[in-house]
């Protein structure tokens, strides 16, 4: 069985709705002027995450045949975890609906457990894990002796 061909002018229909999906709710949010809640937040980082995992693996199979341009994509991928990240701060900068005590409490520690609204903690979490596993290096084992 084969894959049906995507027309080129269709070629990424999904990302094309992700992105009519965002242009609509900011031309929503300028007429309302609320400010922004802790749910707009969540979906916001939701969308920031999963561009960051998507930016990771474009870059990863570019930077091999186009190496400039897979720098430019990873210098991307970092902004966009950094764009998740102070997502995030304001997250937990804006008051609950309701109080859930110190369960809402995001401990970098370990992965939260819990109420529903922490999934931002865990996406959060693992974008960073992500992001040190491709910046750190790893340790090999023991590094050889200094010789004076």
């Amino acid at each position: 069985m084969t894959n049906p061909q995507t027309p080129a002018d269709d070629a990424h229909p999904y990302l094309r709705a992700a992105t009519a999906g965002i242009r609509h709710h900011a031309r929503q949010a300028a007429r309302t002027s609320a400010p922004a809640d802790r749910i707009h937040l969540d979906v916001l980082h939701g969308h920031l995450t999963g561009l960051h995992l998507l930016m990771d693996r474009l870059a990863d199979t570019t930077r091999p045949q186009h190496p400039a341009a897979g720098r430019h994509m990873a210098s991307a991928h970092l902004r966009l975890w950094q764009a998740a990240t102070s997502v995030h701060d304001a997250f937990h900068t804006l008051p609950a609906a309701e109080p859930t005590g110190s369960d809402s409490v995001c401990r970098p520690d370990r992965l939260p457990e819990g109420p529903s609204v922490l999934t931002i903690c865990q996406r959060q979490l693992a974008s960073g894990h992500a992001i040190r596993r491709k910046t750190t290096p790893a340790d090999h084992g023991p590094r050889p002796a200094r010789t004076a």
